[in-house]
């Protein structure tokens, strides 16, 4: 039998449905980031900066992309013969098969895959999130205080605190109660769903709560370690970390990169972020450019004006075109004299010539008010804009529009157009 002392276990299988058209045919953890990353870029690197050399990667909702960004784990050196990284989607069984119906459930639906490697630990990683950790740092957290389970936390603004699972700690920072989600937090220590078991521990959790409906760590299997008195810690983190789970946050964590002194640094020479490289040629910045505070992308075309903004790689700005505090996917092409301000526009999108994006005033959205609350025109990938038109704020596009979609030439702030493949 192997013997690792801890393995990863990256659940990387969420719809994202609060990204709204940016996730309609991907993933949430295969969704672009920072003009050249993909979001599972993050844990993935922190895993090999850790040291920690396997990785099994839980894929479920339109897997196809992340398949294909991870292959066989090159870029993070995981490409191991004993270990590296596995993809393990649902599979059947000869007793019949299910999809992963909650957090803790895909886990243990993968309890083979980890008893072949027989761990002393398992890191329990969400395959959505941008920060840096050093893993190995929290492991020895966990040893020191011969916890059984260690869950990492840092503070919130209290306003905030009823969206995540609330830690409350005595002295030593063990924890005496565990409340998920609650109405009226007692606590800001939020935990930001990166855990490490004791193996024991978790494979007995995971076993005797096997036929719970929807089974998840936050609501099932802490509750249930703590009732058995495990010791269960809170290990405090300090750094950025982002969940990226809205459309709001998806935006600022990007506008972040491109501060002046960026509070997440993707430059920094010990802690690197490693990524699959398209082999592209290198960018064009033409004589009328201008560019000002952006990220921009290899094989950039770059001939209008760009400003506090990230670009991916492959992207054409026509001559005339401005693009301003917005995001703009790899492969898409701005068409001369359009504007985009304040727009996530991903992948592949063919805007057409004098458009007008993200313009008038903020409207509350007809299609999904969840998901859409922000000023953001977001328009999903493979998507078409005609020439002319006017697109307005707090917006979503997807599918191949014409111009008999716009009544006047305009979609007004608020609202929105879901063409033939899109999803409603």
């Amino acid at each position: 039998m192997i013997k690792k002392e801890m393995i990863a276990m990256l659940l990387a299988g969420g719809q994202g449905s609060r990204l709204g058209v940016l996730t309609q045919k991907v993933a949430k953890p295969a969704v672009s980031f920072g003009g050249k990353y993909r979001i599972i870029d993050f844990p993935l690197s922190n895993c090999i900066n850790s040291g920690i050399d396997t990785v099994g990667v839980l894929t479920q909702y339109q897997p196809l992309r992340l398949n294909a960004h991870i292959g066989i784990g090159i870029p993070w050196d995981l490409d191991r013969n004993v270990g590296g990284v596995t993809i393990l989607p649902p599979y059947e069984r000869s007793k019949g098969s299910d999809w992963y119906t909650g957090t803790a459930n895909a886990i243990y639906q993968n309890l083979e895959y980890m008893e072949a490697y027989n761990p002393e630990y398992v890191l329990i990683l969400s395959g959505d999130h941008i920060y840096k950790m050093d893993y190995e740092v929290m492991l020895d957290y966990h040893k020191a205080n011969n916890a059984d389970v260690t869950i990492a936390a840092m503070p919130v603004p209290i306003e905030e605190a009823s969206r995540f699972g609330i830690l409350i700690t005595d002295e030593t920072n063990r924890i005496t109660e565990f409340e998920e989600k609650p109405a009226v937090p007692r606590s800001n220590l939020a935990s930001m769903g990166i855990y490490i078991f004791s193996w024991p521990v978790l494979r007995d959790a995971l076993i005797r709560l096997k036929d719970e409906p929807g089974c998840d760590f936050g609501k099932h299997i802490i509750p249930y370690c703590h009732g058995k008195g495990d010791r269960i810690f809170a290990y405090e983190y300090n750094g950025y970390w982002k969940d990226v789970g809205t459309l709001g946050s998806y935006w600022e964590a990007n506008m972040e990169l491109i501060d002046i002194i960026p509070e997440f640094n993707l430059y920094e020479e010990y802690w690197k972020i490693y990524t699959k490289s398209d082999v592209i040629p290198p960018q064009y910045i033409g004589e009328d450019a201008s560019i000002e505070r952006s990220i921009i992308g290899e094989g950039t075309e770059i001939h209008g004006n760009v400003s506090n903004s990230v670009i991916g790689a492959g992207v054409i700005v026509e001559p005339g075109a401005v693009i301003r505090d917005s995001i703009v996917m790899q492969g898409t092409r701005i068409g001369a004299g359009t504007v985009v301000d304040k727009a996530i526009i991903a992948e592949n999108v063919r805007v057409g010539a004098n458009v007008q994006i993200g313009t008038g005033e903020y409207a509350p959205s007809i299609y999904d008010q969840k998901v859409y609350q922000f000023e953001l025109a977001t328009i999903g990938e493979n998507s078409v804009i005609p020439d002319g038109v006017q697109i307005g704020r707090n917006t979503a596009i997807a599918g191949e529009t014409d111009r008999d979609d716009y009544p006047d030439g305009i979609l007004a702030g608020g609202h929105y157009i879901i063409k033939a493949g899109g999803v409603k």
